[in-house]
């Protein structure tokens, strides 16, 4: 006798088994085993990862150091090079230092007793003034310059960076840098740092302020000026000459002195150009010039170890 309630299936019939792959804990399982299969290839790689930077950083260190840094440095601790500008306007940085009695008697090795703060005054947007690098060292030096403070760059370029590749032992390189901004009175700060050591820096402060006549053209390096000039032994103040010279501002001076020639650069004078009778707007201003850009390297001169005070006057700029 059958009915809807009886079963069409026997109970004793045993149910298959359900295969390990499908059983419903499997999921779970496989989803740890995968995250620590992760998390350990992750942490293995940062391991891997680590251990390249660390192995390239150490092969290659001396790429960016020098390799020995006493070369670059003297016995006081003092970095082997100077940054000067070139107008007789400086002074001790941070006052810790004075100015020697006779400026000729210096030590050999460095020109000034520390680092520099000059005044620049300035006639102008536009207007240029000289840097001068100083290498004391017995090997060539690779710089990096870097105008700190805005409203100045470097005339070649004008970005506030320059990198000066390989200055000679014991040479001198002059670099040219241009007032940007309109200032009335401004400070900036020129860093001299090397290149593979950026902890090893000489530092340049510069006092800006407004001169009281403007001018519209600024000489800079490569003009064609004619000047006038007095020049004195700046330590025992006797006049040496005086005169007349026209010639290029900067490089390819033919004055046998190149802190003269990069002297005459950040003259000023009006759109006259000192071209028209009776008018007189050139500026003056007054340099001094240690004997590696003076004639230091004239062997045997008489002034081979003179500091030189020049005066210099610009009287007229071809256009």
């Amino acid at each position: 006798m059958t009915g809807t309630w009886i079963s069409d299936t026997a109970e004793e019939v045993e149910h298959p088994t359900i295969p390990i792959g499908i059983n419903e804990m499997t999921i779970p399982r496989a989803a740890i085993l995968l995250s620590l299969a992760t998390a350990a290839l992750l942490i293995g790689s940062t391991i891997v990862v680590g251990y390249s930077v660390w192995d390239f950083s150490k092969k290659n260190e001396d790429a960016f150091k020098v390799t020995d840094i006493d070369l670059i440095k003297d016995e006081n601790d003092r970095w082997l090079w100077e940054v000067d500008l070139l107008f007789d306007t400086c002074d001790s940085r941070l006052g810790d230092w004075n100015w020697p009695t006779v400026l000729a008697d210096q030590d050999d090795e460095f020109l000034y007793p520390g680092e520099l703060r000059c005044d620049w005054e300035h006639q102008g947007v536009g207007d240029h003034a000289s840097v001068v690098i100083y290498n004391r060292a017995n090997q060539p030096l690779d710089l990096v310059l870097e105008i700190i403070g805005g409203g100045v760059v470097f005339a070649d370029d004008g970005d506030a960076d320059l990198t000066l590749d390989s200055i000679d032992a014991n040479g001198t390189l002059i670099v040219e840098i241009e007032l940007s901004d309109d200032v009335t009175e401004h400070d900036i700060t020129v860093e001299a740092s090397h290149l593979r050591v950026p902890d090893a820096e000489v530092v340049l402060d510069v006092h800006i302020f407004e001169g009281v006549n403007q001018r519209d053209i600024h000489i800079e390096n490569g003009d064609t000026v004619e000047v006038e000039y007095t020049v004195w032994n700046a330590d025992t103040g006797e006049e040496l000459d005086d005169g007349d010279w026209g010639d290029s501002a900067g490089d390819g001076c033919n004055w046998s002195i190149v802190g003269f020639c990069w002297s005459m650069v950040g003259l000023d004078i009006d759109e006259d150009r000192g071209l028209i009778p009776g008018l007189d707007t050139g500026t003056t201003h007054t340099t001094l010039l240690p004997p590696e850009i003076a004639y230091g390297n004239s062997e045997g001169d008489e002034l081979q170890d003179a500091w030189l005070r020049f005066e210099i006057k610009v009287v007229r700029s071809t256009i």
